[in-house]
């Protein structure tokens, strides 16, 4: 496929996938543009729905006004973002809702399989910032929400995350290891781990910016069985008390990164590129979990983020260990660590 729509698919998605564009640019040329372009999308999603000035009803509406043409609903009018992007400090979010139509016009650009791929895909990611939107509506620093139960956090990390590991594994299936002999429920299963895992992480890294967006992701049943509100963790001295449970949820994180290992090893090594597009998120991962272990996690200036050199480094190791076996695994070594009741 050829992007007609001049720099949405280099350009503009290297401006707003920041690191992870390396990912996206090593993949094979059967599957960049189909994953890159649903990448594109779902940051679109994520741009509005994070648009703090405007109203979350009006955030909603756009989100589904988005949602209806990517499903390509008859009724759905084109799409204006204009009084949005007005909103954007960054001239890279600025021109993604400014070109959101063009993007959604590049999936009929593709044959129908893939085409229903990333409709689903983005249908799911969609629900879930609308939900998020929904959940936090009246949420402010003075009065904080939390979701309820494990239950609900799984059920995030999967609806915004989770299901991208899906997708990225029916599409290489289809166009890259159709006839590899592979456990299919199995490799999915692992796949959507790997996308709970790097969310989670996001969730862990992110906690003290969401907490005064009002907005808790930690469970608040577990908060409560350790003798906190959500409130309780805008004080950074409460980090002590909250440290045993944020443990268990970097614990589960990490959990869920190994399970994302299996998976890129579990591809066949002819499928270089595409192992060394997972390897990299992963091992990002598995670094920020590491800082957070030595961190007041609920400090406010807390700002826990990977260089772009240590990043060089990743890919470099990578790239020169990929061909010894036994280096390549050593380069995802987990913490050992103790389990929360």
């Amino acid at each position: 496929m050829v992007d007609s729509s001049a720099g949405l698919l280099t350009e503009l998605l290297k401006q707003v996938s920041r690191s992870f564009y390396k990912t996206l640019r090593v993949l094979p040329g059967a599957v960049r543009p189909q994953i890159s372009l649903a990448y594109l999308l779902a940051r679109t999603t994520d741009t509005i729905a994070d648009t703090q000035i405007v109203p979350p009803a009006e955030r909603l509406q756009a989100l589904r006004a988005l949602r209806e043409r990517i499903l390509a609903n008859p009724s759905a009018a084109s799409l204006d973002f204009s009084a949005l992007a007005q909103h954007q400090n960054s001239p890279a979010e600025w021109s993604l809702l400014q070109r959101a139509e063009e993007s959604v016009a590049l999936i009929e650009q593709f044959p129908a399989e893939d085409r229903q791929r990333i409709r689903d895909v983005l249908a799911i990611i969609a629900s879930g910032q609308e939900l998020d939107l929904s959940r936090f509506a009246d949420a402010t620093l003075e009065r904080i929400a939390a979701l309820n139960t494990d239950e609900e956090l799984d059920d995030y990390t999967y609806r915004v995350a989770g299901c991208v590991g899906e997708f990225w594994t029916k599409m290489c299936r289809a166009h890259l290891i159709r006839d590899a002999l592979l456990d299919e429920d199995w490799l999915t299963a692992q796949g959507v781990r790997f996308g709970k895992g790097l969310q989670l992480v996001n969730i862990l890294r992110d906690l003290p910016r969401d907490l005064r967006h009002g907005r808790c992701y930690l469970p608040g049943d577990r908060l409560w069985a350790i003798g906190l509100a959500p409130s309780d963790l805008l004080d950074p001295t409460n980090g002590a008390k909250l440290r045993p449970l944020y443990d268990f949820y970097l614990a589960q994180a990490e959990d869920h990164l190994a399970a994302g290992w299996q998976y890129t090893n579990a591809l066949p090594r002819s499928q270089a590129r595409v192992r060394l597009a997972c390897a990299w998120p992963l091992l990002i991962g598995i670094k920020t979990l590491e800082r957070l272990h030595a961190v007041n996690v609920l400090a406010p200036e807390l700002h826990v983020k990977i260089s772009r050199a240590e990043l060089r480094r990743i890919v470099a190791r990578t790239v020169l260990l990929y061909p010894w076996s036994s280096a390549w695994h050593r380069l995802f070594r987990p913490r050992r660590r103790q389990s929360f009741v």
